[in-house]
């Protein structure tokens, strides 16, 4: 057998860190993909936690995506909110409890701190690159930070979204959406 390319090298060692990432995850009170959606929810701003929204940042169905949330409505660590303008719409914010599940530092989190900072500030340029490529290959969406985005206008206050055309607060303008289109791929 031959030995294995760079691209087989690189695809495995991701692989092996998304399993021992999951493994960890494995180890509280939820699975790896409620942790994974509890995450993105407490991440992500005011306009991008729909149902739909979850499903498009996990690469699932929405039906996966639905049972995942219910899981963690029936575990109090998000709630339901509907939109006083369309009652077909709902959000979910993260509840205290579900924050405190987020706390802590995982194992991963600790080996990346421990990376010199060039090797850091190298890794996470690499990885966003491979990510980007992979979604624009499969007409997924970024879901970058918000002040990053080309819809993105600095403000004092926050900032202001040109493309839903709303102020955001600080909080807003330093969380994932779902709208976010890289600044520099205008």
């Amino acid at each position: 057998m031959s030995a294995p390319t760079d691209t087989e090298s690189i695809r495995d060692l991701i692989d092996r860190l998304a399993r021992l990432a999951a493994a960890e995850e494995w180890n509280g009170p939820l699975n790896p993909s409620q942790f994974a959606a509890l995450s993105y929810l407490a991440r992500a701003n005011r306009f991008s936690r729909a149902p739909s929204h979850v499903a498009d940042f996990l690469s699932t169905t929405r039906g996966t995506a639905s049972q995942t949330l219910k899981a963690l409505a029936r575990k109090d660590l998000i709630a339901e909110t509907r939109s006083d303008e369309d009652k077909r719409s709902i959000r979910y914010d993260v509840s205290a409890p579900g924050l405190e599940v987020l706390q802590g530092t995982s194992s991963l989190e600790k080996a990346i701190d421990t990376l010199p900072p060039e090797v850091n500030a190298s890794l996470a340029s690499s990885l966003k690159a491979l990510v980007l490529t992979m979604l624009h290959q499969r007409g997924g969406r970024s879901f970058g930070i918000c002040r990053t985005c080309c819809h993105h206008e600095a403000k004092n206050t926050g900032g202001h979204c040109r493309l839903l055309n709303v102020p955001l607060s600080p909080t807003d303008a330093a969380q994932l959406c779902h709208e976010h289109t890289p600044a520099e791929s205008q």
